[in-house]
């Protein structure tokens, strides 16, 4: 850490300060050979047009900038998991970075998914211990502190058996990290609780295994007839009707099970509504009932009150609860904390910042139908976040796809995605997998949970090329491989222009507002020709026109025509012909895939 003449306190490391061109703002190509299903269409938030889902093949930080133009303030949620910069190389991935080169790298990075976070926007990072202090740091600076939310630890892997730490005295990491950062604290809502599920069944059995008291074995079968015996009031002085309650039915769970001969695991399915167990809280509710039932002089082995919340749940609703015997010992019942799903009953856990994985990252490698041993991570993690943190229809992005995790699980959930692939796994991998997904022959991960039976699909988009080469003499020149319609997309970007060809008027390439447009044109522009089409525009229209020549009293022709020349208007602009801003990810020789071996996505 150092402190700035600003007097910031600040990460600094070799490099942060180098100045570089700006980035090369590039077009993306549809690879229409490549796009698979019928992916819905609609409008950005912005009021741009959406044009499906999105794996782009390419350099993560040019195709980043290349969303930077439409996609700025859109993104709801971005979930990432970078090389984790451990000195362990893998099939897919080379993260043996230097320190100083890792950080800049991430920022740069980091900075652009900052701008494409909707106002209400968050971001997820997955990292390991070797970097995240740093990384914290660096988000701290870029997202602002007041906008970090929490850190979550992840068990990934259980080393319940495994040997010591090794030669170099480092314990074994079971643990990863996610970091949670909002785009704008003040605009963000609070995220959907996130909870975890067990079976029943599968609770009660540990429970007598480890010879513990599972505590939810009585059902409250009829809750017969109440009787009004007198009030008293909340702390707000709210009222709170007490009742005492008569020809009443409780029954045990044995009980149920021998009178309506079923199993253990279909009483507690069928009765969960009526199981309770009971507790003692220290609520002041509770305290004021107790006193007042006493100062009335009521006996009975069941009451009931009720009353309105003014927070919690049940806020603004007439509630109803039951207390059991003289010292007025609640009702908690279980339906509170369980749900059942696809016909089983689940108990369900509320989660903090601890979250607990290894179960489902024992048969990771089967996920998806793709190798990708050391990559991946449950498809039941990024659920997760994505449940909390988005609605169907959010967009999210994940520009480090790996195997394409994030975009299985986001069409799965109903939600719209951008994903971004540097390395040839975006073909053996990502296509193969989200084609599947399509199809509804997925059916791992988190299919079942979802009633995924398919639909939808992706369109593949690749990073185009540099608009401008340096020829045999070292000068910039517009790149061969770029043909009318490249040029004009191009040029249409670079001048902050939205590419959308009239199907009308020719001239009319794209646009900046309803009545400012641009022309891209590799002819040579005459005056006759300029003055053709200023003839066809209307009075408050204006044109740029960019031209590789024009004779010379083309320039002040026309006051709402301005026209200029190219590659010279693009020169000294930004870094033009560099390809690889990448994080080195290469296919790396293989490894050996130990049960020890770090995973990364």
């Amino acid at each position: 850490m150092a402190q700035n003449n600003k007097n910031k306190l600040e990460l600094t490391w070799i490099g942060k300060y180098d100045k570089h061109d700006p980035l090369e703002p590039r077009i993306l190509i549809e690879n229409k050979e490549y796009s698979y299903g019928h992916p819905e269409t609609g409008v950005l938030p912005n009021g741009k047009p959406w044009n499906g889902n999105m794996l782009i093949h390419g350099d993560n930080l040019l195709a980043l900038k290349a969303l930077e133009q439409d996609f700025s303030g859109q993104i709801k949620c971005i979930y990432i998991d970078p090389p984790y910069n451990t000195g362990n190389a893998f099939e897919h991935y080379d993260d043996n970075l230097e320190h100083s080169i890792w950080l800049s790298l991430m920022r740069n990075r980091l900075e652009i998914l900052r701008d494409l976070l909707r106002p209400d926007g968050s971001i997820w990072i997955q990292i390991d211990d070797e970097e995240q202090a740093y990384l914290k740091v660096l988000c701290d600076e870029i997202f602002g502190r007041n906008n970090f939310v929490n850190m979550i630890s992840v068990n990934m892997k259980n080393i319940a058996g495994a040997s010591g730490g090794g030669e170099d005295k480092r314990l074994k990491k079971n643990t990863e990290y996610i970091l949670i950062y909002l785009k704008d604290y003040n605009y963000s809502k609070p995220f959907k609780p996130a909870y975890s599920y067990t079976p029943i069944i599968s609770v009660v059995n540990d429970y007598r295994i480890k010879g513990k008291s599972w505590k939810y074995t009585s059902a409250l079968i009829e809750q017969g007839t109440k009787d009004y015996i007198g009030s008293t009031v909340d702390g707000d002085g709210n009222d709170i009707k007490i009742y005492k309650r008569y020809n009443y039915s409780i029954k045990s769970i044995n009980a149920i099970i021998q009178e309506y001969k079923i199993s253990e695991e279909d009483a507690y399915k069928r009765f969960s509504k009526y199981l309770f167990q009971t507790e003692m809280p220290q609520s002041s509710i509770r305290f004021r009932v107790m006193n007042k039932v006493k100062e009335i002089g009521q006996d009975s082995d069941l009451y009931s009150i009720e009353y309105i919340p003014k927070t919690g749940r049940n806020k603004g609703k007439v509630y109803e609860q039951f207390y059991k015997g003289e010292s007025f010992r609640l009702l908690a019942w279980l339906k509170d904390v369980s749900e059942e799903i696809n016909g089983t009953l689940y108990k369900k856990d509320l989660q903090g910042t601890y979250w607990d994985f290894v179960g489902e990252t024992k048969n990771l490698t089967k996920e998806g139908c793709v190798p990708f041993p050391n990559g991946k991570k449950p498809e039941s993690l990024i659920s997760r976040i994505f449940d909390m943190a988005t609605i169907e229809d959010d967009i999210v992005l994940d520009s480090f796809l790996g195997s394409g995790t994030t975009a299985a699980v986001a069409q799965k959930m109903g939600r719209r995605y951008i994903g971004v692939e540097l390395g040839n796994h975006a073909y053996t991998h990502c296509i193969p997998r989200l084609k599947m997904v399509t199809d509804g022959t997925d059916q791992g991960g988190i299919s079942k949970a979802n009633n995924w039976e398919g639909g939808s699909g992706f369109k593949f988009y690749e990073l185009a090329p540099s608009l401008l080469k340096e020829d045999k003499f070292g000068n910039l020149v517009i790149n061969k491989e770029y043909n009318a319609d490249m040029l004009a997309a191009a040029m249409a970007k670079q001048e902050g222009y939205t590419y959308q060809p009239s199907q009308e008027v020719y001239w009319k390439q794209g646009f900046g507002s309803e009545t400012d447009y641009i022309y891209t044109t590799t002819q040579f522009m005459t005056v006759e020709a300029l003055s053709a089409i200023h003839e066809t525009m209307a009075e408050d229209e204006t044109l740029l026109i960019c031209c590789t020549s024009f004779q010379r009293e083309c320039k002040q022709a026309f006051n709402n025509i301005s026209i200029k020349k190219i590659p010279q208007m693009l020169l000294g602009r930004c870094e033009f012909d560099k390809d690889d801003y990448s994080l080195h990810i290469i296919s790396a020789p293989e490894v050996e895939n130990d049960e020890d071996a770090e995973e990364i996505d």
